[in-house]
């Protein structure tokens, strides 16, 4: 859950805590990266395997 947290900071989407706890806000950041890439196959909020392929191509492992 942190290398989650730590790839949505790369993109400016989440800035508290890498805990690696899915919050809220982790959510959130989630939901707002599914819909500005428009990923499909996962629930909104739901990091899924569409939603981390996706996230994985874009980022680089923390």
């Amino acid at each position: 859950m942190t290398e989650l947290q730590q790839r949505l900071r790369q993109l400016n989407l989440y800035a508290d805590r890498i805990n690696g706890v899915f919050t809220r806000p982790v959510e959130d950041a989630v939901r707002t990266y599914q819909l500005a890439r428009g990923v499909q196959g996962d629930t909104l909020g739901v990091y899924g395997p569409a939603t981390r392929r996706s996230l994985e191509a874009e980022t680089s492992e923390p």
